[in-house]
Order: C-alpha cells, then sequence, then structure tokens
C-alpha cells in the first residue's frame, strides 16, 4: 500500500498535509464543545446566574459547531482531490506497464484480470484513501485527545471507558482474522466473473449458432453464485460489527451514568454540583472515544479488500518485462530480415516449438511460410516484431539483433498484419493511420492504401474515411476488416511488410488482385507472408516449407514441387494435377 503512496506527486502530499491540519482544527472544535456543555450545565444549576451568560457558552458551542463543519467540507475536498489524481495516475501506470508486456506476461496474468486490477483494484485503493484522509488520520487524533481529556476526571469512569475500547479492539481484531483471508478470493472470484462475461460478449454468434445460451447462463450463474456466497459470508462477518457497536456505546453510556448516580448519590451538595458537570463532560468525551474507533472500524472493512487490491495491482507494476528494451535505432542494412540457428519454446512449454531455422529475406524479396496447422508458421513470424524472444539462435532485421533495437525503432521498420484483423472504434481514417502520432499520412496516402488494399468500394459505401468504424469492427466483414488491416500496414509505408495469414478472408479474385497490386505498390519492400493458401504464395521468391516446427523445403515454387514431399501433398489437396504440371512446365 505504501508503495503505491509513494507515487504521489509533491502538489497532492501538500493537500495531504492540509487535511491533517484541517483535521486536526475540526477535532479541537468538536472536542471543545463537551466543555461548553459542561460550563452550561454548571450555570443552570447555580443560582444567580443568567441567562445572558447562559447564551454566551451556547453561542460559543455554535461557533465551535459551524468551526467544524467548515473544517469537515475542507477537508473532504482535499482528501477527494487526492484521492482522484491517485486513481488517475495509478491507472495510468498499470495501462502504460501492461502496453509494454510481452505475450509471456500477458498469459501470466490473464486478460481479465488485467481489466480488473486496472478497474476494480485500483477504485478500491481510491477509495480507502479518500475515506482515510478523514477518518483514518482523525480517529487517533481525537481519540488521543479526548483520553487526555479525560484522565484524571475519575477512575471509574475512566476503566469503564477502558473495558469498552478492548470489546471493540477484540472484535475487531477476530473479525479481520477470519474476514482478510476471504478479500482476495473475492477478487479472484471478480476476475473469473470478468473472464466468463467477457467470453461470452465476444462469442456470441458462436454461441447463439450452436443454441449454448443456457450452457453459458448455467457457467455465469455458477461463478455469480460463488461470488454472492463469499461476499454474504464477508458482509454478514462485518455486520455483526454494528450491533456490537451500538451495544458497547449503549453499555458505556448507562454504565457512566450508573456510576454517576452513585457518586453524585454519596457527595456532599458542592462536590455534586462538580461530579455532575463532570459526568456530562466525560460522557460526551467518552462518546467521542468510541466514536474515534467506530471510524477506524469504517476503515477497517475497507482496508482487507484494499491491501488485497494494492498488492494485485503491485503484482503488474513490479513485474519485470520479459522483452527488454535495446538502445539501437538503426540498422546495418536496409529491408533484409536475417534468422540465423533460430529455436524457440513457449515459456514454461518442455517442447520446441521452432527447431534450428536458418533463412536470410533481403531487400524487395517475398518470402513466404507453409505448413500444416501448429507447425510454427505464426509463431517464427511473430519473432521478428518480438512478441517473443527467440530461446536459440538470433533474429536479425536490417543486420541487428532485433533484442537491441529500441522497440520503437524496430516497429517504425516493420509494417504488421496479424492474423485476426484488429479494428478500433473510432473512424476509417483513424484506423488505417493507427499510430500515427504526428499525422504525417495525408488523405490522399490514405485513399491510396485503401485503393490498393481493394478496400475503395465498401469504404466509398460506408461513408468514405470518415466513416464510423465499431469495436472490434462488429459493422464490417471479415474479408472488409481484413484489408482495412493490410491498408494501415501499406500507410506506414515500411521497410518489411509482415503477413501472418491475413488473406485468409479474401475470396480467390480479390486475393489475387490485391496480391498484383501490392506487389507493384511493395516492389522495394520485404514481404513476409505466412498462408494456407498455395495461390497466394506461389510467386514468391523463396518458400519455406514448415513441419513440426522444422524447416522440411525451401526454394520456389516449381523447386518445392520437384523436392520437397510435403509441399506438394499440400500443392495436391489445393490444386489439380494439371495445374501442377503447367506450373513445372511454366
Amino acid at each position: 500500500m505504501f508503495k503505491l503512496l509513494k507515487r504521489m506527486s509533491k502538489k497532492q502530499l501538500i493537500y495531504a498535509l492540509i487535511c491533517v491540519l484541517f483535521v486536526s482544527v475540526n477535532v479541537y472544535l468538536e472536542l471543545k464543545i463537551p466543555d461548553y456543555m459542561s460550563k452550561i450545565t454548571i450555570l443552570v444549576q447555580t443560582p444567580g446566574s443568567t441567562m445572558a451568560s447562559i447564551l454566551k457558552q451556547g453561542g460559543y458551542m455554535l461557533l465551535c459547531a459551524f468551526g467544524s463543519l467548515i473544517a469537515s467540507f475542507i477537508v473532504g475536498y482535499f482528501a477527494a482531490q487526492v484521492a482522484a489524481y491517485f486513481g488517475k495516475i495509478t491507472r495510468s501506470a498499470v495501462f502504460k506497464k501492461v502496453g509494454s508486456f510481452g505475450m509471456e506476461e500477458i498469459k501470466e496474468f490473464s486478460t481479465s484480470s488485467l481489466i480488473t486490477r486496472t478497474t476494480n483494484d485500483v477504485t478500491q485503493v481510491q477509495m480507502l484513501i479518500g475515506m482515510g484522509l478523514q477518518a483514518i488520520i482523525k480517529a487517533p487524533i481525537m481519540a488521543t485527545w479526548a483520553i487526555i481529556k479525560i484522565m484524571g476526571k475519575n477512575m471509574v469512569w475512566s476503566m469503564a471507558t477502558l473495558v469498552a475500547v478492548i470489546i471493540l479492539l477484540i472484535t475487531i481484531a477476530i473479525l479481520m482474522i477470519v474476514v482478510f483471508p476471504k478479500f482476495k478470493l473475492v477478487q479472484k472470484l471478480t476476475d473469473n466473473l470478468n473472464r466468463i462475461t467477457r467470453e461470452n460478449l465476444t462469442g456470441i454468434r458462436v454461441i447463439r449458432a450452436f443454441n449454448a445460451e443456457d450452457y453459458q447462463q448455467k457457467k455465469f450463474e455458477n461463478a455469480n453464485e460463488k461470488l454472492k456466497n463469499l461476499q454474504l459470508f464477508n458482509q454478514r462477518v462485518m455486520g455483526i460489527l454494528s450491533p456490537i457497536m451500538s451495544l458497547v456505546m449503549s453499555g458505556l453510556s448507562l454504565s457512566i451514568y450508573v456510576i454517576g448516580a452513585i457518586l453524585i448519590n454519596k457527595a456532599n451538595m458542592l462536590d455534586k454540583l462538580n461530579l455532575f458537570g463532570d459526568m456530562v463532560v466525560f460522557s460526551s468525551y467518552a462518546m467521542q472515544v468510541l466514536m474515534s474507533f467506530m471510524l477506524l472500524i469504517m476503515i477497517f472493512v475497507m482496508y482487507p479488500r484494499a491491501q488485497v487490491s494494492a498488492r494485485r495491482i503491485l503484482e503488474v507494476l513490479d513485474k519485470e518485462e520479459s522483452i527488454k528494451d535495446g538502445n539501437v535505432t538503426k540498422g546495418k542494412e536496409v529491408g533484409t530480415v536475417e534468422f540465423k540457428h533460430v529455436s524457440f519454446k513457449y515459456p514454461d512449454a518442455e517442447e520446441y516449438m521452432l527447431k534450428d531455422i536458418s533463412f536470410k529475406v533481403n531487400k524487395g524479396e517475398t518470402v513466404a511460410f507453409i505448413g500444416s496447422t501448429g507447425s510454427g508458421k505464426s509463431t517464427l513470424i511473430n519473432l521478428v516484431p518480438r512478441f517473443y524472444d527467440v530461446t536459440e539462435g538470433e533474429v536479425l532485421v536490417d543486420g541487428v539483433n532485433v533484442k537491441d533495437y529500441k522497440l520503437e525503432s524496430l516497429n517504425n521498420i516493420l509494417g504488421y498484419v496479424s492474423q485476426k484483423a484488429v479494428i478500433f472504434r473510432g473512424t476509417v481514417k483513424e484506423n488505417v493511420t493507427f499510430g500515427d502520432s504526428d499525422n504525417t499520412i495525408s488523405d490522399n496516402k490514405i485513399n491510396e492504401a485503401i485503393k490498393v488494399a481493394q478496400g475503395e468500394d465498401f469504404v466509398s459505401k460506408m461513408g468514405g474515411i470518415n466513416a464510423e468504424t465499431s469495436q472490434s469492427g462488429t459493422n464490417l466483414s471479415g474479408g472488409q476488416k481484413q484489408r482495412l488491416s493490410i491498408a494501415r500496414a501499406i500507410a506506414k509505408n515500411p521497410e518489411i511488410y509482415i503477413f501472418d495469414d491475413s488473406f485468409s478472408a479474401l475470396d480467390y479474385k480479390t486475393d489475387f488482385i490485391l496480391r498484383k497490386e501490392l506487389k507493384k505498390y511493395t516492389k522495394d519492400a520485404t514481404n513476409l507472408i505466412v498462408a494456407q493458401r498455395i495461390g497466394t504464395i506461389k510467386d514468391a521468391d523463396k518458400i519455406l516449407v514448415l513441419e513440426d516446427g522444422i524447416c522440411v523445403g525451401m526454394g520456389s515454387h516449381k523447386e518445392l514441387l520437384k523436392n520437397c514431399k510435403v509441399y506438394k501433398e499440400i500443392a495436391l489437396s489445393q490444386l489439380s494435377t494439371s495445374e501442377l504440371e503447367g506450373d513445372l512446365n511454366a
């Protein structure tokens, strides 16, 4: 918790000190009120007292009450400022940290958990800070001040107050021991609920297509029921505090007045008057002591969950990234990609996904990767932009190991089109120019990129480049999303294009025309293409055939038809014998 608070700025620390100052003023004025109450009590019972004297003391009481109210407003204002600022900087820090994570860290935490940590967990800590600056500071100051005030008044009354405080402390301790471990489980169950909700929303089409609504509903209800039962247990346990608090306060008040009645009954006339005034003051101060502990109880109710949330936030912020930033900003060559004896296995996996892959792509060349499902094509291509780092060997871009590059510089060289087209909420223009913070891509360039990507017709029907796109591109078809993703890479005008099975949603005609236009447009750029279709890659300068993570063939389409059994089998499954013979004889 304190590690998180260290992130506060000097301005916010000053605001926190202002809270401490005005809380002290608030407590001082609240504790002055019983003194005036005592004086009024004595004046009422003293013969010869005037109404003016009583009203004067009453006026002082009102001034103290009003001053205390103003101080409370000031404390509330600055506490809200500090809490809101904390929430802002912490959410930003978590978001930025997650943005620097590699795929390894994302999988470790899970997407749903990272969302919960960025939102729900930060809110829990923020609420504690907002309340804490008012209650945590006020409670000990008020308790200490009130105890000092009542010390020496009467030992029997003091003992009664001490017993009440001990009962409260024991109750709080027991409840914290029982409840604290449960709050960690609450956050985990919240993660699980978020995960199921997210799956339901993203997979709604499949769910409906398979009539699995009831199945998903049962899964959600099961997770929801577990969270409800745990929350119910926590609330029931914490609910014990309120009746115990009422019982202790009522018991203490009754004890003070019973003890006071006994003492007054035994005292002489002069002492009776003083004892009566002391009883009123002591009763007020004792209630202030208990109110202090009541404020602390409110914090204790919030603290366990906030503490768990703080630990979860720090787990993210303290997580060391597996992908380290380098310091090289420019390569030794232009447009080259080279794999040197690259082997790779996923974190915690026993078997290698890729084994001893070596090849080089020169500027302007097109290299394609093909193989059966699970052969390692996408894994191989994802090593270039460093979504993962190689386990053994080296990946060089422009003659420099990708691990040595500044990530920003490496990404500027590459134009990446993912296997699953990603469209953001906004406009067509914002999606095509995504990442162009300097607004260097003109409208003409955008239209040109869309035209090359064969998206001109559907973008025109949508209303042009300023047409709206919904979150995840739900108002676009799969092929339209792929073409916009390709246009995004084209508009960037990189040295090296990476197409990770980015043509799969296109029909054969659109695929053919797009590749033809793309070849003209990117003739000076290097192209790395992962594909399932032979027709998409047969014109590549070099084709790598992967099987179980091993390169079993490398060469042109013709060469592989002659020399690579795996490639020929893939080709025969997609093309007729006459087409293959035509390719061999061409």
